[in-house]
């Protein structure tokens, strides 16, 4: 035990410590606008500043465009967007070296004896009603809802615990989805619940534009 101890406290050994994981989904769905790019930016970098012991994880979800019908349904388009967005941020000042980019319809492929059993079990505890509640992380209304976007907030859910996240990092307009995250936790009896670190949309230029 005081080996372990010297090994993390040493400043010239080798760091053990567990890094803070912070989470963000995005759909690649288009160009990409000043909040996205600029606030995002920011807001990556502060969290993965010296000192701060973390890891940003950028969960690509082109998976998720897919079910919410962005780029017309067309996978291909879906992923050269995502790729599109990524040197934006590169462009915008965001310090890669503690970011992450994983690709939701490889990383789910790849692990589906991990992420499914996950999905079922989040789905099993909670009925249809509180899922449709969820339906504005996709700025969809809840009467024009398909069957592919029910299952969308299920797999957000999900995604909070296989990326083995500590803290939910994404605006406010997705507050509904991480505090099913933090709901499951209790349904789970999982001891520990991932902290939701919102931050705020910026309003647009337009009348009446909320973002």
């Amino acid at each position: 035990a005081a080996a372990a101890a010297a090994a993390t406290t040493n400043p010239t050994g080798p760091d053990i410590t567990p890094r803070i994981r912070l989470y963000d989904g995005f759909e690649p769905s288009g160009r990409m606008h000043i909040a996205q790019g600029l606030l995002k930016s920011v807001n990556v970098n502060k969290c993965t500043s010296p000192g701060t012991h973390s890891t940003f994880c950028f969960w690509v979800a082109d998976w998720f465009a897919l079910m919410n019908d962005k780029m017309g349904g067309d996978l291909s388009k879906i992923v050269t967007v995502g790729k599109y967005l990524i040197e934006v941020w590169k462009a915008a000042g965001m310090d890669l070296t503690n970011v992450e980019f994983r690709w939701a319809s490889e990383e789910i492929t790849s692990n589906a004896h991990v992420y499914w059993p996950i999905m079922l079990d989040v789905a099993r505890r909670f009925n249809v009603t509180r899922i449709k509640k969820c339906c504005q992380i996709m700025g969809r209304l809840e009467g024009s809802l398909t069957a592919a976007q029910v299952l969308y907030p299920l797999m957000q859910c999900t995604d909070v615990f296989f990326l083995k996240a500590d803290i939910c990092q994404l605006g406010v307009d997705q507050r509904k989805v991480n505090m099913l995250a933090r709901e499951y936790c209790d349904a789970a009896k999982k001891r520990f619940k991932p902290v939701i670190l919102s931050h705020h949309m910026l309003y647009g230029l337009k009348e009446g534009q909320e973002k």
